[in-house]
């Protein structure tokens, strides 16, 4: 029951509508047993003015009046609970977005870096269906439920103790067996949750590498991982449909023995004449109301079972340490960045040490390129530079100031980025490159011409206006990382890092994003990861990055005669760009 609790909670500032449908649904619950109630006596008049020689009907007709009205009420709240509890489920699933979203931004890196947006996708929709599904549940049946199984058995006592006794006696019998078969039921639906996730993770997965998955035809593998999965879902509902009926025998084997027991009391007490043939009507119709308020008390359990184990994931991440908050004022832009690495050690969760006590400094106008052997750590600097995870020991400086001290905020408002892959949504140009800034289609159009990219741009038949389709797919690859230039020229950012900007590019390619990152670079601090030297040609600085330390710090100059990874990078490119050049004959 704690997620229960959880919920109850979570939902608080939808307390008063919530408190509100609740009051609405108890009075039509109400008025809603008046009829069956006055249907005995309706009953009892007519046979009376039956025999009777001279009949009076104001009794009858008053009888009527009043279960008409009441009727009447009751239908008229049952269509205004109804209605508010439509406005209560909107609101629910509004609320509980914005729950869960607004704490997945507030989420470190490294939780989505073991983490598959489908997954989370699917514990987001599932645990917001159960838990909408509980409150809808809570505020139109609970209560009126429980209260109309007081007054049914209430009722009953007074009109014969025998039978309030039997109907005391099958609650608690009824709501074990339902409790046992609802905690079963639960057990094997966090079974099912579980491996669920992990399918329409990966459906996620392939959908968005599909031309890798075709390029490998790799379709019927995972088509028959899905399959499987689904098969094993299957397998436990199997299990759970058995159990369910099982129990749902014997729980209706058990409550049929005693309304049994109850009719014939009630016909040997009309037999006996104790009672009269209205009142078997109103006896009938009670123990069939409470027959019903058994049938709803075993689906609230189950609501509540569904809900505890439809919402466990939901909550698991809401339990989570928020680690950002993106609604912090950003840090003014800086007009003269440094960065300053202080002995900076990190690993990834448990790995191996990634760095240990790099340090070097970067001045404001320096373009510094980070080189060196693929897992050298060259990215892990750059997200350590966004404040995407905090060093394990040693410090970061920016113009001073500790990063400890510095909101996230505060410092990825003075970095622009240009990725390696192509980082885009799939909406319009103009919203791609005004990403994270104010609006302002002229500077969106400046932007794309410093970029490079106006050109082709303008040949698009909406041209800014133009969506790009999912990660920019209707782009070619130079297309897209010039938007993404354009993008880190229209935020003007004092601080600009280049992770890889041009080399998943074609010469040609490059050469226009090379052109266009040349209109950007100017009067900035830049920092430059890339394999090809070429990329690198216009550092002022170089370091070099080998075995989690820094090899080597100075300029390109300098560093290529040296012996050491620069070096023989260098080296190896050079003579690779020879051997080329040989066999075309061309050196």
């Amino acid at each position: 029951m704690k997620n229960i609790f959880k919920i109850l909670k979570l939902s608080k500032p939808l307390h008063g509508l919530m408190a509100l449908i609740v009051v609405i649904t108890i009075v039509g619950g109400l008025f809603e047993i008046v009829a069956p109630l006055l249907s005995g006596r309706i009953l009892d008049e007519v046979i009376k003015q039956a025999g009777s020689d001279i009949r009076v009907y104001t009794e009858l007709i008053k009888l009527l009046a009043f279960s008409l009205g009441a009727t009447f009420i009751y239908l008229i709240t049952r269509s205004l609970a109804q209605r508010l509890g439509d406005e209560l489920a909107g609101r629910v699933r509004k609320y509980l977005t914005e729950v869960f979203y607004d704490k997945t931004l507030r989420l470190s890196q490294s939780y989505f870096d073991s983490e598959t947006s489908g997954k989370l996708i699917n514990q987001l929709n599932r645990g917001i269906q159960s838990i909408q599904e509980f409150v809808n549940m809570s505020t139109n049946f609970i209560i009126p439920i429980f209260l109309q199984s007081i007054i049914v058995i209430g009722i009953l006592f007074n009109y014969n103790i025998y039978l309030g006794t039997l109907m005391v006696i099958i609650l608690p019998i009824y709501m074990l067996i339902t409790s046992i078969s609802t905690k079963r039921w639960g057990k094997k639906e966090v079974e099912k949750n579980k491996i669920e996730d992990i399918t329409r993770g990966r459906i996620q997965e392939v959908i968005s590498n599909i031309r890798l998955v075709k390029g490998y035809t790799s379709e019927k593998r995972e088509f028959e991982l899905v399959s499987n999965n689904i098969g094993s879902i299957n397998s436990i509902y199997r299990k759970q449909s058995i159990e369910f009926h099982i129990f749902d025998f014997l729980r209706e084997f058990v409550l049929s023995g005693i309304l049994f027991g109850t009719s014939i009391i009630i016909f040997y007490n009309t037999l006996e004449g104790i009672i009269t043939v209205g009142s078997v009507i109103v006896l009938m119709q009670l123990v069939e109301r409470a027959r019903s308020s058994l049938f709803g008390m075993s689906y609230i359990l189950t609501q509540v079972q569904a809900a505890e184990s439809g919402s466990k994931e939901y909550f698991e991440i809401l339990g989570l340490d928020s680690t950002e908050d993106y609604n912090e004022d950003s840090y003014k832009v800086i007009t003269s960045p440094n960065i300053e690495f202080k002995k900076v050690s990190f690993k990834y969760d448990e790995e191996k040490s990634v760095l240990e006590d790099v340090s070097f400094n970067i001045r404001n106008n320096e373009m510094v390129a980070l080189v060196g052997p693929s897992g050298a750590g060259k990215s892990t600097i750059v997200n350590l530079l966004l404040k995407f995870y905090l060093p394990n020991s040693g410090d970061i400086l920016l113009n001073g100031k500790s990063f400890k001290e510095l909101s996230h905020s505060q410092i990825r408002s003075n970095i622009a980025l240009v990725f390696q892959e192509n980082e885009l949504f799939s909406s319009t140009i103009k919203e791609n490159v005004a990403y994270g800034s104010k609006m302002n289609r002229k500077k969106v159009i400046e932007a794309l011409k410093k970029a490079n990219a106006w050109d082709f741009v303008a040949t698009l038949a909406k041209g800014i206006d133009t969506e790009v389709g999912e990660r920019g797919v209707k782009l070619s690859g130079g297309q897209r990382q010039r938007i993404q230039v354009a993008r880190a020229i229209y935020k003007d950012a004092p601080i600009l890092i280049l992770d890889e900007a041009t080399s998943s590019l074609d010469a040609k390619s490059e050469n226009e994003v090379s052109n266009a990152i040349d209109n950007l670079i100017k009067d900035r601090l830049v920092i430059v990861i890339a394999h090809r030297f070429s990329t690198i040609q216009n550092a002022t600085k170089v370091i070099v990055l080998n075995e989690k330390k820094v090899e080597a710090i100075g300029t390109p100059q300098e560093l290529s005669t040296k012996s050491g990874i620069y070096s023989d990078l260098l080296r190896y490119q050079i003579e690779g760009n020879k051997k080329l050049l040989k066999k075309f004959e061309l050196f």
